[in-house]
């Protein structure tokens, strides 16, 4: 990995959505990490420290978004993480983190709704990031 490039971690366990916000993360120009379920992520926050983490809410369980949050967080207190859903549109039940009481149990800096334009993401990593 080159020096300069933040490493940004994504995860989703759908494949076209996760191959469509890795090619966007990478044309940022940032180095990205994938994994296709909560495990596989789990498997490499152990090892590696991502600059970002982009996490899917649903995957193998219902919670596996919140999941990621919470073991991402506490090993690395310090690294953003953007939680994107789909689950408005699934569910029509629809939160955000907006009052303390969400960020007290969501461990998520920023919670996107899935469908997020391109420049959109791009503002918002950076944002994060503080580029």
């Amino acid at each position: 990995m080159a020096q300069n490039k933040k490493l940004v971690l994504i995860a989703d366990d759908d494949s076209d959505y996760l191959f469509q916000m890795k090619m966007f993360v990478e044309s940022f120009g940032f180095e990205v990490i994938t994994a296709t379920s909560q495990r596989e992520a789990e498997y490499i926050i152990e090892s590696t420290k991502p600059d970002l983490a982009i996490f899917d809410l649903m995957m193998e369980k219902d919670d596996s978004g919140f999941v990621l949050c919470f073991k991402m967080k506490r090993k690395y207190p310090d690294v953003p993480i953007i939680l994107a859903t789909a689950v408005a549109s699934e569910t029509g039940y629809s939160f955000g983190i907006n009052t303390t009481a969400d960020k007290q149990w969501i461990k998520a800096d920023l919670y996107l709704e899935k469908g997020i334009r391109k420049d959109q993401l791009h503002k918002e990593i950076n944002k994060l990031l503080k580029i």
